[in-house]
């Protein structure tokens, strides 16, 4: 389908539909196109400029849906920090300590948030307790 914007004597502007463009031709000669405004048979087709899909418009498009996507991302992370945070004890620097005791039965179970050195969480690691850092999200760098 070809779209055309129309124009009549009168300067009425219009869209019409045509399935190739002898298609318009025979309508304006058998005088079927007519103004939807005026009625008036004498119809030309406007200049248009025509829709070209440059690779500019396409990564621009694909930046539009990456951004959308980032921004999911981002919005389900940020759903997951919350919960973890909202049911988790924020034990601060004793997250190291507080760890081993629990992994070893000095404690109840239950979950844990809180600081460790890089050196720290390795030691964690060798010593076969389960840790795992929480994202920090671009808002919350500020």
């Amino acid at each position: 389908m070809i779209r055309y914007t129309l124009v009549c004597d009168n300067a009425h502007s219009f869209e019409g539909w045509f399935s190739s463009s002898s298609d318009f031709d025979q309508q304006v000669e058998s005088g079927f196109l007519t103004c939807p405004v005026c009625n008036s048979a004498s119809v030309y087709k406007a200049l248009m400029a025509p829709s070209v899909s440059t690779a500019r418009k396409q990564e621009q498009r694909q930046q539009v849906a990456m951004d959308i996507a980032r921004q999911e991302a981002i919005a389900k992370l940020r759903e997951a920090v919350q919960t973890i945070r909202s049911s988790a004890e924020d034990v601060g620097e004793r997250f190291p300590e507080e760890a081993r005791k629990i992994h070893y039965g000095e404690t109840e179970q239950r979950g844990i948030i809180g600081q460790a050195s890089l050196n720290e969480v390795r030691e964690l690691i060798d010593e076969g307790i389960e840790v795992a850092p929480l994202p920090v999200l671009p808002e919350d760098a500020n």
